[in-house]
């Protein structure tokens, strides 16, 4: 009797065994169970770890809360400026309500994948190129914005979306290259302009200072022989400094107006006696002709244009008596 007792308790512990082995499930940290008993939901969800159902009558479904991160297909689609492009990216979203993922939407995964391409490709057709390139923040808002709408009765929250990569016709790509390159090539011109008035400027006021002083010219000029003198394999050409050719050209005229006004105001001379010598004559050597006015005048212009070069004349007596006479 006592054993036939003993042998009855173990089956009935070893039913018990096997039936908690079949009702026991494990959770994990990351997950959430949802139960259907005879294909109705049970409202509560369990949490992670051990938790019973009832083999046979319950189904435990597990539904991963993990952040789940998706690339969305590179889509192809003309902005509103008429460029081809093809954009993708990447959502990232999580489930929040593990029943409503299950009940609401047969498989959330495809759901939200679907959704972000039409939605990707919306933003493309409401977008400029620029846009695209330089302002993908709001870009990526409106994209989020576009697909948490939906995704809320689903369960499930779009964390965050971003647009990876924007691949533009190699047409196009060599058109911005060369916009770039003018528009660099203009700033470049801009600043060159800019030095040259700001030099022009400078060079303007040096010149000022320079004709109250024209030694310094000089100065200058010499300066510039010598940083050229510094290298060895260099050919001097000095030239001719264009205010000395100046002054002889306006010697030249004043000595035409002097030779054209010369026979007006001639004193008429004592003529020798006739017969009489000079001692020169005299002699067998022929006298040397007078000092013409004209010759005067442009010794005189010459002595003028020195001083003004050079400081004042060697000959500053000589040239007061050629004024005189």
């Amino acid at each position: 009797m006592i054993q036939e007792l003993l042998t009855a308790a173990a089956a009935a512990g070893a039913v018990v065994v096997v039936y908690a082995g079949a009702a026991a499930r494990v959770v994990k940290q990351y997950e959430r169970g949802v139960v259907f008993r005879f294909g109705k939901l049970v409202a509560e969800v369990r949490q992670p770890g051990i938790t019973m159902i009832l083999p046979g009558v319950d189904r435990l479904h597990k539904v991963n809360m993990q952040i789940v991160t998706m690339p969305v297909p590179a889509q192809e689609g003309i902005t509103r400026d008429n460029v081809t492009v093809r954009v993708d990216a990447v959502v990232y979203f999580k489930v929040v309500d593990a029943a409503e993922a299950l009940v609401r939407v047969e498989d959330y995964k495809f759901a939200v994948s679907q959704m972000a391409q039409t939605s990707l490709r919306s933003i493309i057709g409401k977008s400029d190129l620029d846009d695209l390139l330089s302002n993908r923040e709001k870009l990526n808002q409106g994209l989020e914005l576009m697909l948490d709408s939906p995704a809320i009765g689903w369960g499930v929250q779009i964390d965050r979306v971003e647009i990876k990569d924007v691949s533009l016709p190699e047409t196009m790509k060599r058109s911005m290259a060369r916009q770039a390159e003018a528009d660099r090539e203009r700033r470049a011109r801009l600043i060159n302009a800019d030095a040259e008035l700001q030099a022009s400027k400078k060079l303007a006021e040096a010149a000022r200072q320079m004709e109250n002083t024209p030694s310094a010219l000089q100065l200058r000029l010499l300066q510039t022989v010598m940083a050229v003198a510094a290298e060895k394999n260099s050919t001097l050409v000095l030239p001719i400094p264009v205010e000395l050719l100046r002054f002889l050209e306006r010697g030249a005229s004043e000595t035409a107006r002097a030779q054209a006004q010369a026979p007006a105001q001639a004193e008429p001379q004592a003529e020798p006696p006739a017969g009489a010598q000079a001692p020169a004559e005299q002699a067998g050597i022929p006298a040397p002709p007078p000092p013409s006015a004209a010759y005067l005048a442009g010794r005189a212009d010459a002595a003028r244009a020195i001083a003004d070069l050079t400081g004042p004349s060697v000959e500053p007596a000589a040239k007061e008596d050629e004024k005189r006479s």
